[in-house]
C-alpha cells in the first residue's frame, strides 16, 4: 500500500464535500456553517498528520460522541491511509514463499509460496504486535492480511469481485491468539496485582486490542472495495448507521446494548420538547379585554397580548408491550425510554404480554429493571411475570382480551395507550373487539409497529385489521420512535 501523493487543493475540497455528503446521507445534521469550519480546519492543519486532521474535522462536524463511529468509517474512505495493495504484503508473500521453497528442497518444489506458511507468519507477527500494543504494526498487518486472504470473485462476472473483511478474519482467526499473547505478556514485568486478577485484566485488554485489529481489517477491506466500486457508493452502503437509525428488528446484541445507552440522552431531549409544548399549550387563547387594557399604556397599540391561561393536566401513559422474539428489543428500549421520561406524565403503567398480559411497572421502577441491568429486563419479565400460557407463541387476541377483562381500570379519559408489537398473531383470532373496547375508554390509542408498512398484512400479520381500529405507525428505529413520541403524545 503506497502513501497517496499530496492532493491538489481542489481534490481536498472534493474529498471534504464528499465526506460531508456521506455523513448527511447517514442522518448527521451538518449545515453550511459546519462545512465552512471544516474547510478552515483542513486549511490550518493540512494533511501531514492524518490523525490530527481526523480529530480536527470531528470537532468541526460532529455534535455528539455517538456519531463518531459513522464519522470514522467515512473519514477512512475519503482520507485513506494509502492506496493500492500493501507493499509489505507483496514482500512478505515473497519472503514466505522463499522460506517455504527452501524448506521443501528448492525453488521449484511443490511447497513453494505455501499460503499456510504465509498465514502462520502473519499470525506470529500479529501476536507480537498485539503484545506490544503497536497500532502502526497492526495497521500494516491488517493491510497485508486483506491483500493475502480477502480477495474473492477473481475472474468471475465483472463487478462481482471485491475484498472481504469476514473472509480475511476467518482465515487469520485473530481471536485464537489470546493465549499466545497472554503468555508473552506474562513473561514481561510482574504486575502489582494478584495473579488471577492480573490475568483477567490482561485477557480483557488483549480482547480489546484484538477487537481494534478486527476494526482495522474492516477499514482496509472497505478502502480496497472503494477503489473498485467508488467511494460514494461504499460510503452509502458499507458504513454502519448510527445507533438511532438501526432497525430494531435487525439489531444484534451489541447494537441493542448501544441503543440502551442512548435511552437517557434521548429521554432528556424528548422531555425538553414535551415541556416546551406544554408551555405553549398553557398560554391558551388571547384575552381581548385584558389585551386592550394593557394597550392603554402603549398608546392603544397591543404590544403585550394577554392570554387566558390554561392549566392542562399531565397525561397518563399505558404501555402494552409484546416481548416475544425479535420484537423484545424494541419493546425493551421503549419501556426504558418512557420510564426515563416518567416526570413528564402523571402516571405510567406498563403491561407486557406474549399470549397472556401482566403488569410489570414495578420492574422498571428504581428498585427494578430501571436501575439494574437493562439488557436483562426482557429476560426478567419472561421469568417472573405471567406473560405466557401453555405455549410460548405470540397471541395478540388473547393478550388484548385479557387486558380488556382484567386491567381495563388502568385506562381512563386522560390515558394515552401505546401498543408495541409487530401484530404477527400466528394465524389466531386477532380479537379486534378487545382493542376497540380499549380505544373507547382511552383518550388516544397508538400502535407502534417495528415492521415497515409494506409488510403489514403479509403472512400471519393482523396489522391491517388492528389499523382499522386504532392509529398504527411504522416505528423501525430509535429516531423514528423519538419523533412519534414527541409528536403524538398529548401534553
Amino acid at each position: 500500500m503506497s502513501v497517496p501523493p499530496e492532493p491538489e487543493r481542489a481534490d481536498v475540497a472534493a474529498r471534504l464535500t464528499g465526506l460531508v455528503r456521506a455523513l448527511r446521507g447517514h442522518g448527521l445534521r451538518i449545515g453550511p456553517a459546519e462545512t465552512v469550519d471544516a474547510a478552515a480546519v483542513t486549511d490550518v492543519l493540512g494533511l501531514a498528520d492524518r490523525e490530527q486532521l481526523r480529530a480536527g474535522l470531528a470537532a468541526a462536524l460532529l455534535r455528539s460522541e455517538a456519531q463518531r463511529g459513522v464519522y470514522d468509517a467515512a473519514f477512512d474512505l475519503y482520507f485513506p491511509l494509502g492506496v493500492g495493495a500493501p507493499e509489505a504484503a507483496r514482500a512478505g508473500a515473497a519472503a514466505d514463499g522463499a522460506e517455504a521453497s527452501d524448506a521443501a528442497g528448492g525453488p521449484g518444489a511443490p511447497g513453494a509460496a505455501d499460503p499456510e506458511a504465509l498465514r502462520e507468519s502473519l499470525r506470529e507477527r500479529l501476536a507480537a504486535a498485539l503484545a506490544a500494543d503497536d497500532r502502526a504494526a497492526q495497521a500494516r498487518l491488517a493491510g497485508e492480511a486483506v491483500a493475502a486472504f480477502g480477495r474473492y470473485g477473481v475472474g468471475s462476472t465483472p463487478g462481482s469481485d471485491g475484498w472481504s473483511a469476514h473472509q480475511t478474519l476467518g482465515r487469520l482467526a485473530p481471536e485464537t491468539l489470546l493465549a499466545r499473547v497472554l503468555a508473552a505478556l506474562r513473561d514481561g514485568p510482574a504486575p502489582d496485582t494478584p495473579a488471577d486478577v492480573s490475568d483477567r485484566l490482561l485477557a480483557d485488554e488483549i480482547r480489546r486490542r484484538i477487537q481494534g485489529f478486527r476494526a482495522m481489517v474492516g477499514t482496509e477491506a472497505r478502502r480496497r472495495v472503494a477503489e473498485l466500486r467508488g467511494t460514494e457508493r461504499i460510503a452509502e452502503r458499507a458504513v454502519a448507521p448510527t445507533a438511532d437509525r438501526i432497525d430494531f428488528l435487525a439489531a444484534g446484541r451489541d447494537q441493542l446494548a448501544e441503543l440502551r445507552r442512548t435511552v437517557h440522552p434521548l429521554a432528556r431531549k424528548l422531555a425538553t420538547r414535551l415541556a416546551a409544548r406544554r408551555r405553549r399549550a398553557a398560554r391558551g387563547r388571547i384575552d381581548l379585554r385584558r389585551t386592550l387594557r394593557r394597550s392603554l399604556s402603549t398608546g392603544g397599540v397591543p404590544l403585550r397580548p394577554a392570554y387566558r391561561l390554561r392549566r392542562p393536566a399531565r397525561p397518563e401513559i399505558v404501555l402494552l408491550c409484546d416481548i416475544s422474539g425479535s420484537v423484545a428489543g424494541f419493546a425493551d428500549f421503549t419501556m426504558l425510554l418512557v420510564q426515563a421520561m416518567n416526570d413528564q406524565f402523571s402516571k405510567v403503567r406498563v403491561f407486557a404480554f406474549v399470549n397472556r398480559t401482566a403488569e410489570v411497572t414495578a420492574m422498571l421502577t428504581a428498585g427494578g429493571g430501571g436501575s439494574g441491568d437493562p439488557a436483562a429486563l426482557a429476560r426478567r419479565i419472561l421469568t417472573e411475570a405471567k406473560v405466557m400460557g401453555h405455549h410460548g407463541n405470540s397471541d395478540y387476541g388473547s393478550a388484548l382480551g385479557e387486558f380488556a377483562e382484567h386491567h381495563l381500570d388502568a385506562v381512563g379519559p386522560r390515558t394515552s395507550v401505546l401498543v408495541l408489537g409487530d401484530a404477527r398473531n400466528n394465524h389466531r383470532d386477532p380479537n379486534v373487539a378487545a382493542l376497540r373496547l380499549i380505544a373507547a375508554r382511552a383518550r388516544r390509542v397508538y400502535w407502534l409497529n417495528p415492521e415497515q408498512s409494506a409488510l403489514w398484512g403479509t403472512g400471519d400479520s393482523a396489522a391491517l385489521a388492528y389499523a382499522e381500529a386504532v392509529e398504527m405507525h411504522p416505528c423501525r428505529n430509535a429516531r423514528r420512535l423519538g419523533e412519534l413520541i414527541a409528536r403524538l403524545l398529548p401534553v
